[in-house]
């Protein structure tokens, strides 16, 4: 898992490699294989294992460097991706997982790429972060536990090596994660993935029906003072910047293609190329300010939380939020600029669109931030 290469020009080969097949799993909407195994070629899908388990220990800051390069190649793999070394990250800094299951994630890892994810929302109380106690239970027995429910938006489908699946545990009402190997008797996928954006990554609904687990395989989440708990996607952290910083790769794609498109295009009343038009390069000088705004953000929220600065901690969510206005807005303005060619399914700005769309789902969401961040500034 070492001499990971995140020069310019090897994450630029990666997003070459991973572009090539997007549009294909786009339109089929199967687990994108062949992008997942690019990046885990390139050694990305754990450059955030810890050093004290042989891995790379990336940061955050190259964390979101990886990310935006494979987003900007396949917004679905670079969901996978994320997913994956969140998991990785938050196992460095906490060390939760069983010591058994993760050396085993880490041999998977060596063989091929072994996806992880988080697998919390569910259909009745839709995403955790909006609060609630999950539905899914946990039941204690003599050697273990035994997991049942069923889980909504697990991204990776049947690719997943392992699960964290949020649960209660009924007699304690302790709220917490099982670590659940993906291959285990009583798992079962329900095909429900039809959406907008991010076709490729596979979200589907997931069954858990009497799963038996080892008795380490529970870890509980901290309780508040008062004795609630309170959901960790609830507010943006140091350590959930990976989602943004894909989809500002998103951006980036579109920029990439509104671009391509501009040079090449010749109407014949024109007679030059668009792009030697001065709307056009208003234009894509607009899309370039956006996504510079955009990484801005990123990475100067990062650098200060690497200098220590903690009072950027209460600004988190409200960064990611405007990092996400900054890359809708690039892609829409691409979009917009070239009318019915950039709505084209035969265009790849028609993806990006749809992708970039897909930033606002993850938590916090901006309705959320927006009202924490005014009772914040009134002191309510």
């Amino acid at each position: 898992m070492s001499g990971l290469d995140l020069s310019p020009d090897a994450l630029a080969k990666v997003t070459a490699e991973i572009a090539a097949t997007a549009g294909e799993y786009d339109r089929t909407g199967d687990l994108p294989w062949a992008g997942i195994e690019v990046a885990h070629r390139a050694g990305l899908l754990t450059a955030t294992v810890g050093t004290q388990y042989g891995g790379p220990g990336a940061g955050p800051r190259d964390t979101a460097r990886i990310l935006t390069a494979i987003g900007e190649g396949d917004a679905s793999v670079g969901l996978l991706a994320a997913n994956s070394l969140n998991t990785h990250a938050a196992q460095a800094a906490f060390g939760t997982w069983p010591a058994h299951y993760y050396e085993d994630l880490l041999r998977r890892s060596q063989d091929g790429p072994a996806l992880v994810n988080a697998i919390r929302a569910e259909p009745e109380l839709g995403a955790p972060a909006r609060g609630g106690i999950p539905k899914t239970t946990a039941v204690r027995t003599d050697d273990g536990w035994v997991l049942n429910g069923r889980k909504a938006y697990a991204t990776g489908g049947t690719g997943l090596a392992y699960h964290v699946v949020w649960a209660v545990e009924p007699e304690t009402q302790r709220v917490g994660h099982l670590i659940v190997p993906g291959d285990l008797p009583g798992i079962t996928w329900i095909e429900t993935w039809d959406h907008l954006g991010l076709r490729a990554s596979n979200t589907h609904d997931v069954v858990y029906s009497d799963v038996r687990l080892p008795a380490d395989a529970f870890r509980e989440i901290p309780r508040q003072p008062d004795g609630s708990y309170r959901d960790p996607a609830a507010a943006a952290g140091p350590g959930s910047f990976g989602h943004p910083a894909l989809y500002i790769g998103v951006a980036r794609a579109a920029r990439t293609a509104f671009a391509a498109f501009a040079r090449e295009r010749i109407p014949a009343a024109l007679g030059k190329p668009i792009a030697q038009t001065e709307r056009i390069q208003s234009v894509a000088g607009e899309i370039d300010l956006q996504i510079v705004q955009a990484e801005t953000l990123l990475h100067g929220a990062l650098l200060r939380l690497e200098a220590g600065d903690t009072t950027i901690l209460p600004e988190l969510s409200a960064i990611k939020v405007a990092i996400g206005r900054s890359v809708i807005a690039a892609t829409q303005t691409a979009v917009a600029a070239l009318g019915n060619p950039g709505l084209s399914r035969h265009h790849s700005l028609e993806r990006h669109l749809r992708d970039a769309l897909c930033i606002r789902v993850h938590p916090p969401q901006e309705d959320a931030v927006l009202i924490a961040s005014g009772r914040r500034v009134l002191g309510v």
